[in-house]
């Protein structure tokens, strides 16, 4: 699929696949009846690397590179990361807010010339139960199934929605990204989806 193409998508499915010690990321282009279209993107995410760069290639032959993104200081627990294109160009840029996301995981996406899009957690009550289930003692290999979704609005106090990340119920994860604004680089967004799995710090 061309960047124009690309562009004109308004949404997309990402399934993660983990092994021992790699996370892999499939990004399909979603058809109207929900079903996977077109794979438009792959990453990897290796254990204990969360903070080096992470390729994100066009798919699975690693042939062309779709984007990067990379954190801009390492072990910095609000470290934002710059979102490049194949020939280095920015983005635009995201990173998690550590006090916010200390009840309801909270991002900022940055999208240059248009204004940032704050991401948070929409069921208050769902991130709690997240947080509560990571202490009980019997959970460790139990992973949390219960959807969690994510939306993206303008300004930090919420306003016109730009995008929506939802987790399906299941013990793999997929997340489905409807796109809802414009001026949103559909590169970023898939670069913010993947991470928002990748880099969870809950």
């Amino acid at each position: 699929m061309d960047t124009t193409q690309l562009q004109a998508q308004e949404s997309f499915t990402v399934r993660r696949r983990t092994t021992l010690a790699v996370k892999r990321y499939s990004v399909t282009s979603a058809r109207p009846d929900g079903s996977a279209g077109e794979t438009v993107a792959f990453a990897e995410q290796k254990a204990l690397t969360a903070t080096e760069r992470t390729t994100v290639w066009t798919d699975e032959s690693r042939d062309r590179v779709l984007c990067t993104f990379e954190a801009g200081q390492a072990l910095d627990l609000g470290a934002v990361y710059t979102v490049r294109d194949e020939e280095g160009n920015a983005l635009g840029t995201f990173h998690e807010k550590p006090v916010a996301s200390l009840l309801r995981t909270t991002w900022v996406l940055g999208r240059p010339g248009h204004g940032d899009l704050t991401g948070r957690e929409r069921n208050a009550a769902v991130a709690v139960l997240r947080r509560v289930w990571d202490f009980l003692p019997f959970t460790d290999f139990v992973p949390f199934v219960w959807p969690h979704h994510f939306d993206f609005t303008e300004g930090a106090d919420g306003g016109k929605r730009g995008m929506t990340v939802d987790k399906r119920f299941g013990l793999r994860a997929r997340y489905v990204i409807r796109l809802t604004g414009p001026g949103l680089d559909r590169r970023l967004a898939i670069a913010q989806a993947v991470a928002l799995d990748a880099l969870r710090s809950d």
